[in-house]
């Protein structure tokens, strides 16, 4: 399966990419996208094929989880459960923002998307490209990281292609993105945890969260 690559403005994607790449994740596909630095994988999480999917184009371990992408706390409030405080502070603070929240999944959400642990990542992106998919979809989308697992993260639409062709369906390109990726904070204990610093410091989360107590 060859895969598709269209040329496209991050900040100003036209409708009839996003209509394309839509149809290509209504039917199961994968798409590449770029966010705030780099680019992701996006499908459908409710989709097991698609999830399957996903995990057999990155070579990825069946028990680590995949992220998903969120329109705002109202849809992440329709894939989560006892949402805490910590949540709303963050989401109100950082949201959209390149910090990706863990917390417990409901049982909407397939087994298979949290690795089996019942725990859910999700971020709202900055990224116009995601809002326009989200809108377009009214639905939650995997974003995982546009690699091989256990290789650098593609910054680029074409080293997408280069490293992941045959993989996907489809790549938006919106040239070379920069910076730093998002942070992964763990807000399902009693003692929040950064699981992996990026964009956002462990030092700033902890200032919100005592601003915000």
């Amino acid at each position: 399966m060859a895969t598709d690559l269209i040329q496209i403005d991050q900040d100003h994607p036209l409708p009839e990419a996003i209509e394309r790449a839509a149809a290509y994740l209504r039917g199961g596909g994968i798409v590449a996208i770029p966010t705030e630095a780099l680019y992701v994988l996006v499908a459908d999480p409710l989709n097991l094929h698609a999830v399957g999917r996903v995990f057999a184009a990155k070579g990825r371990e069946i028990q680590r989880s995949l992220p998903l992408l969120v329109s705002g706390t109202f849809m992440a409030e329709q894939l989560a459960k006892d949402l805490s405080t910590r949540f709303y502070v963050l989401a109100r603070h950082f949201w959209p923002g390149p910090l990706t929240m863990i917390v417990p999944s409901s049982a909407k959400v397939p087994l298979k998307v949290t690795g089996n642990t019942g725990r859910l990542a999700v971020r709202q992106s900055r990224s116009r490209v995601a809002h326009a998919l989200l809108d377009w979809l009214d639905q939650p989308l995997i974003a995982t990281s546009a690699n091989i697992s256990g290789q650098p993260t593609c910054r680029s639409g074409i080293d997408v292609f280069g490293v992941m062709d045959g993989r996907l369906d489809l790549i938006l390109d919106a040239g070379p993105m920069a910076g730093p990726g998002a942070t992964t904070v763990d807000i399902t204990e009693p003692y929040w945890k950064v699981i992996r610093e990026g964009a956002i410091s462990e030092k700033e989360i902890g200032e919100c969260l005592k601003a915000g107590a």
